[in-house]
């Protein structure tokens, strides 16, 4: 057994001050553990701290979400059980998105559809090593028939806008592409971000705040940005916690107060709704 070098997240989340609409979704998180059952991979660049379904739910339930997506962290490389045995647990309604090999069969690909997996994550942003750039145009033709999408992470560039742009699937950057909110919306890579998200099978997560800015705990230069990307694609944002927050290493925020920093990103309780319900639902076949 490993012991955890990243904090714990909140385990009290306070309820937020801005009521979530029926069929709100959290689309971003992880769950972690038992380490007995569920062993990290031996190069992982951080040791989560035991983070499991129930404690999910039970925060999940406190900010007014009846539906949530796993993602697959990259601690379990391509080993995706902690998160599949979540998914059929019936414990909640969930979605997943897996990290798989490059040469994986259909029948490992229709197993994971089958227990509520709608995507790949390719996951070029951390220290911990995954599937590349370079996989996506293969995986995104043997994912097509399925409904899939590709989900990225990735610290976003102008020069990669191309390659994005001629997937033939949807794809999904997350984490705001890691663009530093202070470089403001003039910014060459905000730019091209933001042309990319006008394109139809473009869409954006809404979620991880500390990945691109520093002003713990509002985050108050994030509002351009997260503005700009509702005007860019409307229909075509979700929004995600990314509970535990193995990436908050400095400041472990509340998930109430995330909550209601959408509320900030998003005054409009219309488009909110998209972004919490409707569009989720579309994206990830709920």
């Amino acid at each position: 057994m490993r012991t955890p070098d990243i904090p714990s997240p909140v385990r009290h989340t306070r309820r937020p001050n801005v009521a979530f609409p029926p069929g709100a979704c959290d689309c971003h998180a992880h769950v972690f553990g038992p380490q007995s059952q569920y062993p990290i991979v031996p190069d992982t660049h951080y040791v989560p701290q035991e983070c499991l379904l129930p404690d999910y739910v039970r925060m999940l339930r406190t900010i007014g979400c009846e539906r949530a997506v796993l993602v697959q962290p990259s601690v379990y490389g391509t080993d995706n059980r902690a998160m599949t045995d979540a998914l059929t647990s019936g414990a909640f309604p969930l979605r997943g998105v897996a990290v798989v090999r490059e040469d994986a069969t259909d029948r490992e690909l229709e197993d994971l559809h089958a227990a509520g997996v709608r995507g790949i994550r390719i996951n070029i942003a951390s220290a911990t090593a995954g599937l590349k750039l370079e996989h996506a145009p293969r995986l995104a033709e043997r994912i097509r028939h399925l409904g899939w999408h590709l989900q990225i992470f990735m610290h976003f560039q102008p020069e990669l806008a191309g390659h994005l742009a001629s997937l033939r699937a949807n794809i999904v950057i997350d984490h705001f592409g890691r663009l530093p909110a202070v470089e403001g919306l003039d910014s060459p890579r905000v730019k091209a971000l933001l042309e990319l998200l006008r394109r139809e099978h473009c869409w954006a997560k809404l979620m991880g705040p500390y990945f691109a800015s520093q002003a713990a705990p509002r985050y108050a230069d994030l509002v351009p940005l997260a503005r700009a990307m509702v005007e860019a694609a409307p229909d075509r944002l979700v929004w995600g916690t990314d509970w535990p927050h193995p990436g908050a290493r400095a400041h472990m925020p509340d998930d109430g107060e995330l909550a209601d920093m959408l509320a900030e990103w998003v005054p409009d309780k219309a488009q909110r709704r998209r972004i919490l319900a409707d569009n989720p639902q579309r994206l990830y076949d709920f």
